[in-house]
């Protein structure tokens, strides 16, 4: 019996100093030796902050703040030389929005194919005409029909005057069928009639000046 004794005795004093010694040696010295690798348990992830995980915005671009568009000015006119001309418009004008357009495209490509510089392109603002006419014995007038003017200008310079007769010959013999073309030189009224009339702002800015 004093052997059996000593032997509980024996178990529970190796159980306290096994559970004494966990407890004095912190969780991070935990190694264990497999052949001549240590291996770390320790999970250190557990005790890290997740770093943005799930978070999507630092993936996507920076977006550009958009600039606020200013009051359009007019820029100096270039009134040429002897030898070369100065902002010359080339104005197409047709009932046919897709016509006018796709010419307008060929005469800016056809500029840049020949290495003449091309200020701007742009189109001006539709306009629309009423056709009336008058019954034979009736004496009001009646809307027949309903026409929309579309324009669009190429604006070229630096045209050597030797050059610009060929120019237009080229742009003449591809000249679409109902786009009436137009090349004349660039003015101040040019430039206003780009622009929306607004004759409330007008007459009131005439009261106060």
């Amino acid at each position: 019996m004093s052997a059996v004794v000593l032997c509980l005795k024996k178990g529970t004093l190796l159980k306290q100093v096994f559970a004494l010694s966990r407890a004095a040696t912190p969780r991070e010295s935990c190694l264990c030796a497999a052949g001549d690798a240590l291996v770390d348990f320790h999970r250190h992830y557990r005790s890290r902050p997740t770093h943005g995980i799930g978070k999507y915005k630092h993936l996507l671009p920076k977006e550009v703040p958009k600039r606020k568009r200013g009051r359009v000015q007019m820029k100096e006119i270039n009134v040429g030389t002897e030898h070369e001309y100065g902002d010359i418009n080339i104005q197409m004008t047709s009932y046919d929005m897709c016509l006018v357009e796709h010419f307008a495209q060929y005469v800016h490509k056809l500029c840049n194919q020949l290495s003449i510089r091309v200020n701007e392109s742009y189109a001006m603002p539709t306009k629309t005409n009423e056709v009336l006419f008058m019954e034979e014995r009736g004496s009001k007038m009646q809307v027949d029909a309903v026409l929309t003017t579309h324009q669009r200008v190429v604006q070229i310079s630096r045209l050597s005057s030797t050059f610009a007769p060929i120019l237009l010959e080229i742009i003449q013999s591809n000249q679409p069928e109902g786009v009436h073309l137009l090349m004349k030189e660039h003015t101040e009224t040019d430039f206003k009639s780009r622009l929306k009339s607004r004759p409330e702002l007008e007459e009131l800015l005439a009261q106060v000046s």
